[in-house]
């Protein structure tokens, strides 16, 4: 009995090691296939990722931004409507079928019964409908139609520089966050190694339990900063994604080094500005357009003659008598509606008041574009002098850390001073990188306002 029992303690101590053994290789097989998923998604998101230089990024929007494609639908819209107002010169045709019975008791009553009072009727015509002259409404009709062409045009050109402004603006927004990233990295990689180093002299003797307390603040309080600028950096890139109407994740490759240009006169960009800007193009075009809608308003009250005609065949029964043939008309009409009631007046009153108010938008839209040429202008100036100020800043401030830095080693500096030098490097390189993109967008913005961006013409 003892043997028994012996031997069943046995098998039953032996089970749960089996069983645990077999729990922990599945459990390992499980940690394996989930770590091969998530390697997996992290590959094909960063596979997924597209990595786009400036001229990409804007030959994209050039293609998919939805402000862009908006205006290629106008386009077409505008095509149809010139299509439309065309017709009109045309010559319509028309065909037209008919199967009627009609009663009328009456006729027989009249006639004593010997008229009958069933009358069948089939037929089928085409019918011609020309005009011959409309008051000039016709032709102003369709020249205000073409001079549409020229004003999409202009609407497209307008979503077109807007949007390479958008682009290259979040592009260098991009590069900035990303050098603000680096900068409150290696700004807290630095304090780490304060820190560190604090560690180690206190571990010496030679630093207290300030020195250690201290750094490790610095430490946590440049944390922060890094966290920001990296989610920055996603919010650029979202913005630039969202431009170019993409699905999949995309990073920019550049540098926010520019060449200074001589910054243009004030009169020979204003020159530039309204010979190209699309906005004053446009209402140019809207005002012409204005012009031929008061000649069509005009024409309503107006003669006009058309010349009408069909051509066809037609069956009649009547009672016992039945006929059929061909038949034809051709005349020319002459229609005067020579009142109206005021109606043709207010619609020229109309069409007037909307002319002079495209000529008081045009007016209004030049005086803009003067102040928006000295703004650009003057930004593009203060932008350039900044760059030039801080150009050479960061390399002394640099040399001024390392200096501090050594000072501290060798026991001359004091740790305020080491901070100080840390301070004025961070806001050196944050404010010439800014520098550097304020000037990049203010260049941008300048072509802009001058209308040529992206369509390669000067100054001159």
């Amino acid at each position: 009995m003892a043997s028994k029992g012996i031997k069943h303690n046995i098998i039953f101590a032996d089970f749960p090691l089996a069983s645990f053994a077999s729990l922990r290789f599945k459990g390992f097989l499980f940690v394996a296939a989930s770590a091969f998923v998530v390697i997996s998604q992290i590959a094909a998101h960063a596979a997924e990722v597209r990595t786009l230089t400036l001229d990409q990024a804007l030959e994209i929007a050039d293609s998919r931004n939805r402000d862009i494609q908006k205006a290629k639908e106008f386009f077409r819209q505008v095509e149809g409507k010139y299509v439309e107002e065309r017709s009109a010169a045309l010559p319509q045709f028309t065909v037209t079928g008919q199967v009627a019975r009609q009663q009328d008791k009456s006729q027989g009553v009249i006639a004593g019964g010997l008229i009958p009072t069933l009358e069948d009727t089939r037929s089928i015509e085409i019918g011609l409908s020309q005009a011959v002259f409309t008051w000039g409404k016709v032709g102003a009709a369709i020249r205000a139609a073409e001079k549409g062409f020229r004003t999409a045009d202009e609407r497209l050109r307008i979503s077109r520089q807007d949007t390479r402004r958008d682009v290259a603006v979040a592009f260098y927004d991009i590069l900035l966050a990303k050098e603000q990233f680096a900068i409150a990295r290696q700004n807290l990689d630095q304090k780490e190694r304060h820190l560190d180093e604090a560690q180690r002299r206190y571990a010496a003797g030679v630093a207290t339990d300030y020195d250690t307390l201290a750094a490790s603040v610095s430490v946590e309080n440049a944390r922060p900063e890094v966290i920001r600028t990296e989610n920055l950096i996603r919010q650029a890139k979202d913005r630039l994604r969202f431009l170019l109407a993409v699905e999949v994740d995309v990073d920019v490759a550049g540098s926010l080094e520019a060449v200074m240009k001589p910054v243009p006169s004030y009169d020979e960009t204003l020159t530039v500005a309204r010979k190209h800007r699309p906005e004053l193009e446009e209402l140019r075009q809207r005002k012409e357009i204005s012009v031929e809608l008061v000649k069509i308003a005009n024409a309503e009250d107006k003669p006009r003659l058309d010349i009408k005609g069909g051509y066809g065949w037609r069956q009649l029964d009547v009672g016992d008598a039945h006929g059929n043939g061909q038949a034809w008309s051709a005349g020319i009409f002459l229609t005067f509606p020579f009142f109206d009631g005021m109606k043709t007046r207010g619609k020229v009153a109309q069409a007037e008041s909307d002319r002079r108010s495209i000529e008081i938008d045009e007016k209004k839209l030049s005086d803009s574009i003067s102040l928006e040429t000295r703004d650009a202008i003057n930004t593009v100036k203060e932008a350039g002098e900044i760059v030039r100020a801080l150009s050479g800043t960061v390399n002394q401030a640099e040399r001024l850390l390392a200096m501090a830095e050594k000072g501290f080693e060798l026991g001359v500096k004091i740790r305020l001073e080491v901070e100080d030098a840390e301070l004025n490097l961070l806001q050196a390189r944050g404010n010439l990188t800014r520098a550097r993109r304020d000037y990049l967008v203010a260049q941008v913005n300048l072509d802009r306002v001058m209308g040529v961006l992206g369509e390669g013409k000067s100054v001159n």
